[in-house]
């Protein structure tokens, strides 16, 4: 089981870099990375908030499931 988040998608229909992004959510780059290449284990809830609130979208435009087999 996966949960992947698709950050970079959401960035590219905003038009929106990275930097920005972190500058707006007030997340380090390191730790926007982490979430990007799927290495993070966890993400706050108010992280996700912040990162919704500033690409303009639900948290189910970000996270995705992908089942084992898919993966």
């Amino acid at each position: 089981m996966a949960i992947v988040i698709n950050i970079d998608v959401m960035l590219a229909k905003r038009k929106m870099s990275v930097t920005e992004l972190s500058e707006r959510v007030g997340i380090t780059m390191a730790n926007l990375s982490i979430l990007k290449n799927g290495k993070a284990k966890a993400i706050r809830l108010a992280t996700l908030e912040a990162i919704c609130k500033a690409l303009e979208c639900q948290p189910g435009d970000l996270l995705e499931y992908r089942s084992d087999e898919e993966t």
